[in-house]
């Protein structure tokens, strides 16, 4: 049985038209909580930093601000490298979106390669509470340039 042409197209145009399934951005994935007070090199939110890159938060905590939540992640020294965050809250989930890269300062000089556990707080309008605390997946790809 051959089936027409016509309808072999109209497939493929519905095909391309809905694309692949991956086009999808992946949802957001829950980031562990690890007990406050765990011991972290601390930064300061610097949205100023140069080749910014996405960053998963190996952890979070509790801060001593109901309205703040600690991101824990891998970074270099504070003398070269820097973090900014930015958050969306719903009544259900604080999504964070995590970026580290180069200080200003730093962007011509060479820099020591060293790995620190960090810290980051990030501030919220409203008290974590019982909100899950989740890390939007990014890539390069997304910054759209």
């Amino acid at each position: 049985m051959r089936v027409p042409a016509a309808v072999m197209a109209a497939c493929a145009a519905l095909a391309c038209v809905a694309g692949p399934a991956s086009a999808q951005p992946p949802a957001p994935v829950p980031v562990p909580e690890t007990p406050p007070g765990t011991p972290a090199a601390m930064f300061l939110d610097d949205p100023s930093i140069v080749d910014a890159y996405p960053n998963r938060p190996q952890a979070w905590s509790h801060t001593a601000d109901e309205r703040a939540v600690r991101l824990h992640f891998t970074i270099g020294t504070p003398d070269c490298y820097g973090a900014t965050a930015t958050v969306r809250e719903t009544a259900e989930d604080v999504i964070v979106d995590l970026r580290t890269g180069t200080l200003p300062r730093a962007a011509e000089r060479a820099c020591i390669m060293i790995a620190l556990f960090a810290g980051l707080d990030v501030p919220l309008q409203n008290p974590v509470g019982a909100r899950r605390v989740l890390q939007r997946h990014l890539t390069r790809l997304d910054e759209g340039g």
